[in-house]
């Protein structure tokens, strides 16, 4: 053999192996799995309502410009809410808030923002928030709470009732204005 084919036999080995380098130098890596990113599966309505029922008897019902509901949880969100709360003997609650939740797994719905409640008989009632507990079917207005009917005014950090506010309980900073008094 030649120098001359030596020289190109080590050059050609040269390159061969130079390729090789490249090759596995360059091989792209296989990516990594990316962490799945679940996005909250939730379902979106435009002018709906939602209600409960007790041994045939509606509860309350609640209608919102739009309601966005969990899809796992059956959880709600309400946004602009109108609502009525039904007392057994007939009365009913009237409701206008900003935005609300219903939780599914309790049955409890809880309202707030520019909280607006009248009774068929007259009554108000305002506060920060309004919040149906539903196993222990209580009514309560949360914070800042004042009640009105006829010539009397009660007022507290919370006010509950679990018949239809025939009867009240007030709890924190209780006041109560009565006839002729200021209010």
């Amino acid at each position: 053999m030649s120098k001359r084919t030596k020289a190109l036999l080590a050059a050609g080995l040269a390159i061969f192996a130079a390729l090789v380098v490249w090759t596995v130098t360059t091989i792209p890596e296989v990516p990594a799995d990316k962490a799945k990113v679940e996005v909250p599966k939730t379902m979106s309505y435009e002018g709906n309502t939602l209600s409960e029922e007790k041994d045939g008897r509606k509860l309350w019902e609640l209608t919102a410009e739009r309601i966005d509901i969990d899809v796992e949880t059956q959880d709600v969100k309400l946004v602009n809410i109108t609502g009525h709360f039904y007392a057994e003997d007939g009365r009913t609650v009237e409701i206008k808030a900003a935005e609300g939740t219903f939780e599914n797994a309790t049955k409890d719905v809880a309202v707030k923002g520019n909280v607006d409640i009248h009774t068929s008989d007259g009554a108000s009632l305002t506060g920060q928030e309004l919040r149906w507990q539903a196993k222990e079917s209580m009514l309560a207005a949360i914070g800042d709470a004042v009640a009105e009917k006829d010539d009397m005014k009660i007022s507290g950090d919370r006010i509950e009732s679990t018949d239809g506010f025939n009867k009240i309980k007030v709890i924190g900073k209780a006041h109560l204005v009565k006839g002729g008094e200021n209010k």
